[in-house]
């Protein structure tokens, strides 16, 4: 999975299989940066912060981000330092185009590599392309699914540990994916020993939920996930309950995760929207009302799509999480 999505973000047309959040709507960035400006505020308002985005596409979320940062926050816009963690050359040339009216930007290959120092992170649909593990259950014991021979193939393997000790029923089957636990376990551990935020949505679950979400996108349409390898957009369900609690075992509180249409709502959405809309044409108006029902309709991406933020201990609670920390 590792190998056909690098294969597939470098060489095909900038995410020309699917949609995102920021292509439908600019008031998505717009909120995320009004978001971090006051989660900047929380941190007493740091001299040099690091505004990083993991997997910024093509850096539309982060440029809607920083014209309001620029417009309505002029000091936290001359606080931050912009930080993309990218792998694929074609986006980040895209980026670069995208950004170069805002800020001067810093590229990485990991959310490791990251620099010190106080951080606000962004990551839209970013961990859902992160690789997974599979593990099904038969009445013969566990066995682990491998491709091979461009088929899968179960091999026999002990019992999976999910992070958060959830019990494993029979007949199940379990996906892991190890990457987003090491971020979250990064994450956890740096926001413990320094001031930071990470907020990250996907579509996912917030549950004990297990079964098979490994999913493609060849062409804009479904296909099965070994056709054309690297040729299609490979994604799996992001598991939250694991991913907010090995961030928790490692030192960092979490919130959420809540829907998205909750969130957003939270944010201003509706009524940015109208503010948008009340200036434009009647057709424009219309364009913006429907993009934000499907950013927050709950049969459209509003309760598909979940919301985490990762903080460090003693901060505030971020703007659009109304449950508090899970502790």
């Amino acid at each position: 999975m590792a190998r056909a999505n690098a294969r597939y973000y470098a060489s095909k047309p900038l995410l020309s299989d699917f949609i995102t959040a920021p292509e439908i709507s600019q008031v998505f960035g717009e909120l995320l940066g009004a978001w971090a400006a006051t989660v900047w505020q929380n941190m007493d308002c740091p001299a040099q912060v690091i505004l990083a985005e993991a997997g910024p596409g093509r850096g539309t979320l982060m440029a809607d981000a920083l014209r309001l940062i620029t417009r309505c926050a002029p000091d936290f816009a001359h606080a931050l330092n912009v930080h993309l963690v990218e792998t694929s050359p074609l986006m980040r040339q895209a980026q670069k185009q995208a950004l170069a009216p805002y800020a001067r930007s810093t590229w990485h290959d990991r959310i490791e590599d990251l620099p010190s120092g106080p951080l606000i992170l962004l990551g839209n649909e970013f961990l859902d392309a992160l690789p997974i593990r599979q593990f099904v259950q038969t009445p013969s014991g566990w066995h682990e699914r491998y491709v091979m021979d461009e088929a899968f193939h179960l091999v026999p393997c002990d019992a999976p540990v999910m992070p958060d000790g959830r019990k494993l029923e029979p007949d199940t089957i379990v996906e892991l994916c190890e990457p987003a636990l090491e971020v979250a376990r990064y994450l956890g551990q740096r926001f413990a020993a320094q001031p930071g935020v990470a907020l990250f949505i996907d579509y996912g679950h917030h549950s004990t939920l297990t079964g098979d979400s490994l999913q493609a996108l060849r062409h804009a349409r479904p296909a099965h996930p070994l056709e054309a390898a690297g040729e299609a957009d490979l994604t799996a369900h992001v598991d939250f309950t694991a991913f907010g609690a090995t961030a928790q075992q490692a030192g960092g509180h979490i919130y959420g995760a809540e829907t998205q249409g909750t969130f957003l709502r939270a944010l201003g959405l509706i009524e940015r929207t109208e503010q948008l809309a009340t200036r434009a044409t009647t057709e424009e108006a219309a364009i913006f009302r429907s993009a934000a029902h499907r950013l927050a309709a709950p049969e459209k991406m509003g309760h598909l799509f979940r919301v985490m933020a990762l903080a460090s201990p003693g901060l505030p609670s971020p703007p659009g999480f109304m449950k508090g920390a899970d502790v």
